[in-house]
């Protein structure tokens, strides 16, 4: 499962535009990047009077459009999804998420303060902030923030990315039925990843494992 990295900023900060320069960066460099959006309000991305549309007007609770290079579902949910269940619809070969918005989310969290925008940056006490993107490196507000980068700085946020998160060491877990490698999707693998380290993580002598070898006899 790619990590998740959440641009978050206050109105008018220039969220979309740090991301819409980091994508072709982290792009041509060999990385596949997703973005995922959060809006706090109702959205609509469907025109009025085209045949989706109309068909959601019907009162259809889901629409597909499909054709040779693009793919798009619209559905009624009855809760915000998650951002773990939104990564789950992405395709496999997503090397990173990056999200705009999600300010209340426990993910890893980049935060684009502009000075004239506010005195005050949004995760000043928030564990998940991992670093300040501004446009005044000497900004008294930001002297204890460990990680910052000017806002025009954007090869380095993107090598802080590529070797923070795309790069760190990913968690694994191969399956062997009768000496037979099973193959599994990142679904599957974290389903079991997390299950079985959180059965095992209180007991003694797993507290900090580093690998963990499991054999079911039958």
């Amino acid at each position: 499962m790619p990590d998740i990295i959440s641009i978050v900023g206050k109105t008018n900060s220039g969220k979309t535009t740090l991301i819409e320069k980091l994508i072709p960066v982290l792009t041509e460099r060999g990385y596949k990047v997703a973005t995922i959006k959060h809006d706090a309000h109702s959205f609509e991305i469907d025109k009025e009077g085209k045949d989706t549309y109309r068909h959601k007007q019907a009162g259809a609770k889901a629409v597909i459009i499909s054709s040779s290079d693009k793919v798009a579902l619209i559905k009624d949910v009855y809760r915000e999804t998650d951002l773990d269940d939104l990564t789950m619809l992405l395709p496999d070969d997503i090397d990173i998420v990056i999200t705009e918005g999600y300010k209340r989310s426990k993910m890893p969290k980049i935060e684009v303060f502009r000075t004239a925008n506010s005195r005050e940056f949004l995760c000043k006490n928030d564990s998940t902030l991992v670093a300040v993107v501004t446009d005044n490196l000497d900004d008294s507000e930001l002297e204890n923030v460990n990680i910052k980068f000017h806002i025009d700085a954007i090869k380095g946020i993107a090598d802080f990315l590529e070797n923070t998160f795309i790069k760190r060491e990913k968690e694994n877990i191969l399956v062997y039925a009768n000496g037979n490698k099973i193959g599994l999707n990142d679904f599957v693998k974290k389903t079991i990843i997390s299950t079985i380290t959180g059965l095992l993580k209180p007991l003694k002598g797993c507290e900090n494992y580093t690998n963990l070898h499991i054999i079911i006899e039958k």
